[in-house]
């Protein structure tokens, strides 16, 4: 499937890069677009169109109705562009959230089951901490391992994980706010150059959220998950599957895992990946990405000028 010869990944963001308006663009351009988006309202009682459209940003910022805003975007920026010239992924992967749209991308999952399952996984992910305090942070400038032995140290009094490994320069931990903080500490006494409390919503990749995983099963075993062609890397494992149970499986453990996403990359690169292709908000994958390999390519589709940027691209190919 490798474009002129270029083996293409299609990669989508995780929680935090969503802005009021997203994808309004492309739905401008062909009004189709929101019949997803209305049904996904109709079906879960929510105003999902409404908050995107309009706002405001803290509503928007809910677990329950980001990742379903940014699953939507992330997939209705991708069928545009596949509108437009005739494409397909040799990988798909996603950052925490964006592998379940990534399962859209490669047929597991339709799009309607996939929102609908983002949105009780967000709901899962708040609810499942019964209260508890809780803190993430990004950990920036300290060696992976150095940092995965603090938290093993710390884990003797408090539970700390870590729940990101984002780049080799950041990596995000994640846990109890006392775990967390003492983690922080310890981090700049190391060296780290900076370690940022991070606004979220539960612990998230921790084993505070352990139920969740499992709620999110027991939603899981009600939907069909597709075969498919093309394989996904997994958060968990960074490998490539293809087998609609063990991509079931991976989802679940997702949750209170660790994301491997600079070894996602890796993988990819070493599978011959050359071009990644980000749908969604922000451009932050392919930031990261970058940050991983210089030497690869990435482009990015947040708004429909992208489209044109991605076109010029591949005709120069």
């Amino acid at each position: 499937m490798a474009y002129k010869n270029k083996k293409i990944a299609f990669v989508f963001p995780g929680q935090g890069a969503q802005y009021v308006g997203m994808g309004m663009e492309f739905i401008d351009k062909n009004p189709q677009l929101l019949e997803p988006l209305r049904r996904f309202d109709q079906r879960n009682g929510t105003s999902l169109e409404e908050i995107i459209r309009n706002g405001p940003e803290e509503e928007l910022k809910e677990t329950r109705y980001t990742q379903p805003a940014i699953l939507y975007h992330s997939i209705i920026a991708m069928q545009s562009l596949l509108k437009e010239l005739d494409l397909k992924p040799d990988y798909v992967a996603g950052h925490s959230l964006g592998e379940i749209t990534a399962l859209v991308a490669n047929g597991v999952l339709n799009l309607e089951d996939a929102m609908y399952l983002v949105h009780k996984r967000g709901e899962f992910m708040i609810k499942a901490n019964q209260g508890e305090p809780f803190a993430m942070a990004a950990i920036i400038g300290l060696d992976a391992e150095v940092l995965k032995q603090i938290c093993l140290d710390v884990s003797q009094e408090h539970l700390i994980v870590v729940a990101n490994y984002n780049t080799p320069e950041q990596i995000v931990i994640s846990g109890s706010e006392e775990g967390v903080n003492r983690a922080s500490e310890l981090a700049k006494e190391k060296g780290a150059k900076r370690a940022l409390p991070l606004a979220v919503g539960g612990p998230f990749h921790s084993p505070m959220i352990e139920k969740a995983g499992l709620w999110l099963g027991e939603e899981m075993s009600k939907m069909s998950f597709n075969s498919t062609a093309i394989p996904v890397i997994s958060n968990v494992d960074a490998k490539p599957h293809f087998d609609p149970n063990t991509i079931r499986e991976n989802l679940v453990k997702q949750v209170t895992s660790s994301v491997l996403w600079v070894d996602s990359i890796k993988e990819m690169v070493s599978l011959g990946v050359e071009l990644f292709i980000e749908f969604g908000p922000k451009r932050v994958v392919s930031g990261m990405i970058k940050k991983i390999d210089r030497n690869v390519d990435t482009l990015s589709i947040d708004e429909w000028q992208d489209i044109v940027t991605v076109k010029e691209y591949m005709e120069k190919l």
